[in-house]
């Protein structure tokens, strides 16, 4: 494929020496060049296509690296990569080894702060717009740009509520696209929409936090937005652009289909059709078997109420919210608001399932603990992505939970084997718990066919002994365990393999025993090594003064980065031949 101006801009500089007539040939260039990578290489499409414009006129109008550009989330960044000297190594995004999908400081210094949640920008432009200040840098341009369903987002306010009340050198910018991952909800939203229709009955509500508001403007004419960056320029002080522009656009099935096109897998890049997915029966998806067990338990219990912060359909949600729309709420990005929530719901004498990915988690800590464990409030947390979540990388992988919830007083932690242990636990604790209770499991497919099986109750906080083995213990969590299950099954009755569903409570009388019986003791978790499963067996070691060799299997003291989930744990020895090789050296000594 041959891109005859974009294989000559090898920095924003190079854009800057074009003729402004040229940017229409060279966002047409970059917005194919986009889908022909992501077509193969797999990786985030729509929001990038929708910005296209929008970043070839942030790049030509300002000084960047030296104005400072911040990306909120990072979806949206892939044409901002390309033109600032990865245009080569774009083929590797998101690859082994390879660029990262988001931006990344140490990876650019076009790369300003890195971004892969979302609602962080103007705190971070407004940060570095006062340090400038203090700085006397009075030249220097700060621009944040935030999307519509990020911009709702309770620290999207925050920030621009101090950033009203400072005379900060700042710009945001609102890509407003109507949608996130999912379409955007609440009343901002609608707001926005009667914005752009010129419908709204009340003042406008940034001018309101004294900004001087700028739009709604055609974010997909170049032209446009220079003439107004060139306006932007010249005024000091707090200022907010309303972009209009289309997620996907120039990709007619990406326009269309929005959901399914923000990170499509691989396609045509020529059709935009989808690569068709194998026709063989497949086991689910751990989010699947989550969502449809949900209905199935929600059709005869009327107290349960499902609530997510902006992911109906990655936790999916949206089967409940489908079902019964009264009963379950998407709340926007907003994970500290969904945890209060829920709390008030519990405390109302419903049952909430809060189905919250295990990174996202981590922004609500403090309303788990005082909202929620605090005052005993009966929630369900059911933590989607846990453990190493494949390409998005350090940002995304779900290795904290476990570490940050085990010191939580009266909180309940549970890591299912497999889908009927996920089933089980949804089950259980639909019929009425006195705590709350974290429900762990991983991004991808289970391994049962079979798998809407009848509902067992689960007796909270006991271990099972899987497997007898003579000179060693394996003590497994979460889906890991069929992997310590195998690896047992190879030694011919010299491993034992305990389950440990349960985190916390642990079952002490179980480890008690396995202290008692076993002199080599080996925890397997995909969780982190510093504070998680392993961590509490040592520390019951230590109280049971356990004299043998214990050693922990877990994630190590270091944010992982992006690649597949089988390269990533081959990289930090976990995957399946390094912990067989570990094994059959304790068992040697």
């Amino acid at each position: 494929m041959n891109y005859r101006v974009l294989e000559t801009l090898d920095d924003p500089a190079d854009l800057r020496k074009l003729p402004v007539k040229d940017l229409a040939e060279v966002a047409a260039e970059l917005r194919r060049f986009i889908i022909n990578i992501v077509a193969t290489k797999e990786g985030h499409l729509g929001a990038s296509l929708g910005v296209v414009e929008l970043t070839l006129a942030l790049h030509y109008a300002f000084n960047t690296p030296d104005d400072k550009l911040i990306w909120d989330v990072g979806h949206q960044a892939y044409g901002h990569k390309i033109l600032t000297g990865r245009r080569s190594l774009f083929e590797t995004n998101r690859q082994y080894k390879g660029i990262s999908g988001f931006p990344k400081r140490d990876e650019s210094v076009y790369d300003t702060f890195g971004a892969g949640h979302s609602s962080t920008s103007i705190s971070a432009a407004l940060g570095m717009a006062l340090a400038a200040k203090i700085q006397n840098n009075t030249t220097r341009h700060h621009i944040a740009v935030i999307g519509d369903a990020s911009v709702a987002s309770g620290m999207a306010f925050e920030a621009l509520n101090h950033a009203g009340d400072s005379d900060a050198n700042i710009l945001v910018i609102l890509n407003d696209n109507a949608i996130g991952i999912d379409p955007s909800v609440g009343a901002l939203k609608n707001y926005l929409t009667s914005v752009k229709t010129g419908s709204q009955g009340q003042d406008n509500i940034f001018e309101a936090l004294n900004f001087n508001y700028f739009g709604p403007v055609d974010g997909h004419d170049i032209e446009k937005l220079l003439e107004i960056f060139k306006t932007l320029k010249k005024i000091k002080g707090p200022k907010f652009l309303h972009v209009i522009t289309t997620k996907g656009k120039g990709l007619k099935q990406a326009e269309d289909d929005q959901v399914v096109y923000h990170a499509p897998g691989k396609f045509n890049a020529i059709t935009g059709e989808l690569t068709p997915k194998s026709k063989d029966a497949q086991p689910p998806k751990y989010q699947d078997v989550f969502g449809l067990t949900l209905v199935e338990l929600a059709e005869k219990n009327e107290k349960i109420v499902g609530i997510t912060p902006a992911m109906p359909t990655g936790s999916s949600l949206k089967y409940m919210m489908r079902r019964f729309p009264e009963r379950a709420f998407d709340v926007g990005i907003a994970e500290q608001h969904a945890v209060t929530l829920a709390a008030g719901i519990a405390a109302e004498g419903l049952i909430p399932f809060c189905a919250i990915y295990s990174t996202f988690l981590q922004r609500a800590y403090d309303q788990v603990i005082h909202d929620v464990a605090l005052q005993g409030l009966p929630v369900v947390f059911c933590i989607d992505r846990a453990g190493l979540v494949g390409e998005d990388g350090a940002t995304h992988h779900g290795v904290f939970d476990l570490a940050y919830l085990r010191c939580i007083p009266d909180l309940i932690i549970y890591a299912p084997r497999n889908e009927a242990g996920l089933r089980n636990i949804l089950y259980t604790a639909q019929l009425g718990l006195q705590l709350p209770i974290a429900i762990r499991y991983p991004r991808g497919r289970g391994n049962t066919l079979e798998w809407q099986l009848p509902f067992t109750k689960i007796e909270i906080g006991k271990a099972e002994h899987l497997i007898q083995g003579s000179k060693l213990a394996i003590l497994a969590t979460g889906n890991f365990t069929d992997i310590a299950v195998a690896l047992a099954e190879e030694f011919k009755g010299a491993v034992s393999v305990y389950f440990f569903g349960f985190v916390k409570p642990l079952d002490l009388s179980a480890l008690r025993r396995i202290f008692e019986t076993y002199t080599t003791v080996v925890t397997l978790e995909d969780s982190a090594k510093a504070g998680g499963f392993g961590s509490a067996v040592v520390e019951e070691a230590a109280h049971f003064k356990f004299t043998g060799k214990l050693e922990i299997l877990g994630i190590p003291d270091a944010f992982i980065e992006h690649g597949s989930t089988a390269q990533l744990y081959t990289s930090i020895g976990l995957d399946i031949e390094s912990i067989r090789q570990k094994i059959k050296s304790l068992l040697s000594e």
